[in-house]
């Protein structure tokens, strides 16, 4: 048996929480690789709804590890705030089912400072240039991790080095925040306020890398569990309407400390149809009765922020292009049940760029706002989707629906999500037997 990747192929929003946890049973360790607590999670359990945003979708299975990894960054004080959330409906957090990577990067109120700043001030400057960030210090946290000034996990442990590399990071952000006319923030204070809760974290604190090699050796299974989906991906996605790390599959060894190799199936999450939070480029967007029916159906709001999301119609050239870069091997389509009783449903095949077609979604920001959705229409069904657990229970211009996206993205569908429920769902292949 192989280890899984589990990434979203389409802007995010897929899913991917229900199938994580659905795939979790099978497993012995969940990892999450990348991101931060900007994306979330949504599980339903037998009617128990959990939000999660940085831990790890396998949390709340009894028995299994939850691993933060390398690759994430981490807000010490949500994180806290996250385990004593769950730990209200049950769910207890302890160091024998949570380890958080010693060499990961801290996210500081120094960095969601810094994001609201700098967002207020792309507004001001030019409207409607916002990347459309969640303002919770992500992308300066990443900065801070490749310009080898940030705080790690293990810093923790010897406050002199906390103070030392507080005092040289606030150079660089205070110098920043007061250009943008921003409230500075002092080093005393955000110091004492990451000591205060230190001895809450260490004992998560573990190393990694060490703990899936034994993983390895033992024949455990692993589910690598992504954040965002890859449209969002800081080199392949719509630059600069990307997220700060890279979601596509490849991170999963970079971001847990494996080698490549250790990934042995990797499975896309892709809605039915698509969706986008914040702003950025979106062919198949339905600013119409169409696209509020969806978000109206799909209950399309941000678990993390709770805006609205965007929504329009299937885009197969897209998700093709996620398939090939994330090499996806099978597809966990979701919400088929949002299309129940459209009349017609359109599937985009191909772009319009200036009287050139394209069968890629391009690079350049300026060709990504230009480009018209090239549309193929299907019947839709009159039937209900909702909660089927087989082939059968599927309304037959449903199977036909399915079976076109996967000739489009040249990729299997391996499992269908009829509802937020963990158990409405259509197995074709256990990716962990794949």
């Amino acid at each position: 048996m192989g280890n899984v990747a589990v990434i979203g192929s389409q802007w995010g929003d897929e899913g991917k929480g229900k199938i994580v946890d659905w795939l979790s049973s099978r497993a012995d360790i969940v990892v999450r690789f990348q991101g931060g607590h900007n994306a979330g999670h949504t599980l339903v359990i037998d009617g128990k709804v959990y939000k999660l945003s940085l831990l790890p979708s396998g949390i709340v299975r009894p028995g299994k590890l939850s691993i933060i990894g390398n690759g994430v960054v981490v807000d010490p004080w949500h994180l806290l705030k996250e385990i004593a959330s769950i730990a209200e409906k049950g769910v207890i957090v302890t160091p024998e089912n949570l380890m958080l990577a010693e060499n990961a990067t801290l996210i500081l109120p120094v960095h969601a400072a810094t994001d609201r700043a700098l967002e207020a001030a792309r507004t001001q400057a030019k409207p409607g240039t916002q990347i459309g960030t969640t303002g919770r210090g992500i992308g300066p946290a990443y900065e801070d991790k490749v310009a080898r000034r940030g705080l790690r996990v293990c810093d923790l442990e010897h406050p002199e080095l906390v103070r030392e590399k507080l005092e040289t990071l606030l150079i660089h952000h205070n110098g920043l925040l007061r250009g943008l006319g921003a409230e500075e923030l002092n080093v005393d204070t955000v110091y004492n306020d990451l000591m205060a809760i230190a001895d809450k974290i260490l004992p998560f604190k573990g190393v990694v890398w060490k703990r899936l090699e034994q993983a390895r050796v033992a024949g455990e299974k692993v589910l690598f569990e992504g954040a965002q989906g890859t449209m969002l991906d800081v080199d392949h996605g719509t630059y600069p309407y990307v997220t700060s790390s890279n979601t596509v599959a490849g991170q999963a060894a970079a971001g847990s400390g494996v080698g490549p190799k250790s990934i042995g199936y990797v499975l896309g999450i892709t809605k039915a149809y698509t969706t986008r939070v914040g702003t950025g480029p979106f062919p198949t967007e339905q600013e119409n009765e169409t696209g509020e029916m969806l978000g109206q159906r799909g209950h399309e709001f941000g678990t993390v922020t709770g805006r609205k999301r965007r929504c329009g119609w299937f885009d197969a050239v897209m998700v093709r292009q996620a398939a090939k870069i994330g090499g996806i091997d099978g597809i966990a389509l979701t919400k088929l049940d949002v299309l129940d009783g459209f009349k017609e449903l359109k599937i985009c095949v191909g772009y319009d760029l200036n009287g050139e077609r394209l069968d890629h979604y391009p690079a350049s920001m300026i060709h990504q706002a230009a480009v018209k959705p090239i549309y193929e229409t299907m019947p839709g069904w009159s039937g209900s989707t909702q909660g089927a657990r087989s082939w059968a229970d599927l309304p037959a211009e449903a199977v036909k629906y399915v079976r076109r996206v996967e000739e489009l993205i040249e990729t299997p569908v391996t499992l269908l999500s009829t509802s937020p429920e963990r158990d409405d769902t259509i197995l074709m292949q256990d990716p962990f037997l794949g």
